[in-house]
């Protein structure tokens, strides 16, 4: 799945952390993460501030259909027409009636969008109308798996769109604000380095996690949106997808593809570009333990974004194919 949170950035104190992780008790893993609140917290709050104006906008009242300039003596004589038509044609008038309970077709438009996402097996939305949100798919029912082209394909797109670009900077001065990671320096080169880690580390865990394991193991990266029960049964559905997948044979499964792919990512950025002193044991546990707690926080706002951008529409709830 895209990544929309970035690499966790706390750093170890080395003068108080034993590098052998043989002596390390096992409530540490659990200190790192939290050493990473601050960060999350930020990230998390963005959204959730997001999702805020966004559910503002929907609750908006409608505008009245009739002008305000209207004068009352218009009014009047509009409503005099059209009881006088209702006596005249009452069976006209039901005929309208029913045809105002039927709710209007598609226009072209949407059928075209909807069927392009469809048939490609892919989705063309984004997240707050930004962040892309390509292996989404809502109310698709049974479609065909990714081909393992597909899956690197739409996996690329997503890694490399321009919008990630303004996130991955977004972060990286989030981090140089915290001065997390101090072997980065500060500066234009400590941000640069920041920017570097940033993009590679989103970058390789996309590509583990949406298409290297999966080809491997035959697994549908894509989060197919539930959109069905109550808030609290739809959040359930998104943290699971954390850990059960659909295979490509349609089949539910253990989400090795996340799992293990947000692992190796974690060990790949800890002992290769990030700074020596971050390169043990421990941290690479918590950094991997960070991706998958952001990862599933970016699936509970997929589901529930479907519904807040049609709020914003005013358009009606979709429907299951």
């Amino acid at each position: 799945m895209p990544d929309t949170s970035g690499r966790s950035t706390a750093v170890n104190d080395q003068s108080s952390i034993n590098n052998d992780s043989l002596g390390v008790p096992p409530t540490y893993y659990w200190s790192q993460i939290i050493l990473k609140l601050p960060h999350f917290a930020v990230v998390c709050s963005s959204a959730l501030l997001l999702n805020c104006a966004s559910l503002c906008l929907a609750q908006n009242p409608l505008l009245a259909q009739t002008s305000s300039t209207d004068s009352p003596t218009q009014t009047l004589a509009a409503d005099q027409t059209a009881n006088q038509n209702a006596v005249q044609n009452p069976e006209k008038n039901n005929d309208s009636r029913n045809k105002k309970d039927i709710p209007d077709a598609p226009s072209a438009t949407a059928q075209a969008a909807n069927s392009s996402g469809t048939s490609s097996g892919t989705s063309k939305d984004r997240l707050f109308y930004a962040l892309p949100n390509f292996l989404t798919l809502e109310n698709a029912g049974e479609v065909p798996p990714l081909t393992a082209k597909q899956k690197f394909k739409v996996v690329a797109q997503g890694s490399f769109d321009p919008v990630q670009i303004v996130w991955y900077g977004f972060l990286s001065g989030i981090s140089q604000a915290e001065n997390s990671e101090p072997g980065y320096g500060q500066g234009a080169e400590g941000y640069g380095k920041r920017y570097g880690a940033y993009a590679a580390d989103g970058t390789i865990e996309n590509f583990f996690v949406g298409a290297i394991l999966p080809s491997i193991f035959r697994q549908d990266p894509r989060y197919f949106q539930s959109g069905q029960g109550t808030f609290r049964q739809r959040t359930e559905y998104s943290v699971s997808r954390i850990f059960v997948t659909r295979a490509d044979s349609g089949k539910n499964e253990f989400n090795a593809s996340e799992i293990f792919g947000s692992a190796i990512a974690a060990g790949i950025s800890t002992y290769s570009y990030h700074p020596k002193s971050d390169r043990t044991v421990p941290n690479t546990f918590s950094v991997w333990g960070s991706q998958v707690g952001y990862d599933t926080i970016t699936l509970v706002v997929k589901e529930f974004w479907p519904d807040i951008r049609r709020k914003i529409r005013k358009q009606p709830p979709a429907q299951a194919h």
